[in-house]
């Protein structure tokens, strides 16, 4: 998460001018996007071609190593045939430049990138069918998969020990309990830090290992109409949380975030589980632990955005938008209890493999 004053304010002007500047095109169009962050335009040109400007804030834009390693991984997921965008060379020949510019609070860097625009409406905004969620499941899977073997010089920052997002490092939200003091979530939440410390993290050596996008959510995932009156995947967005981690991490990550747009929350499990296993079937460890991991997941957001709006109240509607719906879910989940919520999963995701 950025720190305070770190988001880029660069206006229309300045970004039809870095764009001629930068990349020798001319603007056609130019239209905001959606970025909690960062800056992010769509940019048409009258040479053709449609691209996102992306600016980064500039506390990442410190890190420009781990920009890279970022953007080489979507040029490689690209490669295999992945949705994912890939970055333009300026006109200096890099994949990224540092701009300066006052803000408002001072002169600050900013690392500009012209990346490829993918089409599509995010999953967020299709009904989740059985079908979706199994296509789902299977592009997280095919996506690690294609990460683990990717090399890079700069690979071993995604080590990133503390990163607060990761699966690995939920007991880091004892720190932050006291933003639910006087919450009935409060008990949930440190039932589920218990169930974590005494049955996930001594099995931990028995996941296997691999690079997690780490965001694999319902706003980072693009769809667009398939032949068959569904959807299809259209694009895999933001790879700011990819971090060195573990396959299980990925699916339990993904199945959370599909619960938070489904009307049977319960009944998501079982597509996007099938969808994995086609690709990566799980071991026994890891079928053992991820209703826990799926727990963990929703308790990371939940205690995160609330120390989040704490600090910047300001963002309190943008932050607490899938976080009001996710304390039922959990709720509802940790009521539900392991044996039964894992029983419709694994025999739902056993007959969706059947039928196909």
């Amino acid at each position: 998460m950025a720190t305070l004053h770190s988001k880029p304010n660069f206006s229309h002007a300045q970004v039809v001018e870095m764009v001629t500047r930068l990349f020798s095109l001319t603007p056609s169009e130019i239209r905001p996007l959606p970025s909690y962050d960062d800056q992010n335009f769509y940019v048409s040109c009258m040479e053709g071609g449609e691209y996102v400007l992306k600016i980064m804030n500039s506390e990442d834009s410190k890190n420009p190593s781990m920009i890279e390693v970022q953007t080489y991984a979507m040029s490689v997921l690209h490669q295999n045939g992945l949705p994912a965008q890939t970055a333009l060379r300026n006109a200096a020949g890099q994949l990224m430049s540092l701009e300066e510019m006052d803000c408002g609070n001072g002169v600050r860097k900013y690392l500009v990138r012209l990346l490829t625009y993918l089409p599509g409406t995010t999953i967020s905004k299709v009904p989740l069918t059985p079908q979706l969620l199994y296509e789902t499941g299977k592009m997280a899977a095919r996506m690690d998969q294609i990460l683990q073997k990717m090399e890079h010089p700069h690979l071993g920052l995604l080590e990133r020990e503390n990163f607060i997002w990761s699966l690995s490092n939920v007991l880091q939200l004892e720190a932050h309990l006291n933003i639910l003091e006087g919450d009935p979530l409060e008990e949930v939440v440190k039932s589920v830090i218990h169930q974590y410390k005494t049955s996930v993290t001594p099995k931990r050596s028995n996941f296997r290992k691999c690079i997690n996008h780490g965001d694999f959510n319902d706003l980072n995932v693009l769809v667009q109409p398939d032949e068959s009156d569904g959807h299809r995947i259209s694009g895999i967005l933001d790879f700011g949380d990819m971090n060195s981690g573990y396959y299980i991490h990925e699916l339990a990550i993904a199945i959370m975030y599909m619960m938070t747009e489904h009307p049977e929350p319960v009944e998501v499990g079982g597509p996007v589980l099938a969808g994995w296993e086609s690709v990566l079937p799980l071991n026994e460890t890891e079928r053992d632990c991820l209703y826990v991991l799926v727990l963990s997941r929703f308790c990371q957001s939940m205690v995160l955005a609330r120390h989040t709006v704490r600090m910047h109240p300001e963002n309190a509607e943008y932050l607490m938008i899938s976080s009001r719906r996710g304390v039922h879910i959990l709720r509802q989940l940790w009521e539900l209890g392991k044996e039964q919520v894992e029983k419709v999963w694994f025999q739902s995701a056993a007959q969706f493999g059947d039928k196909l």
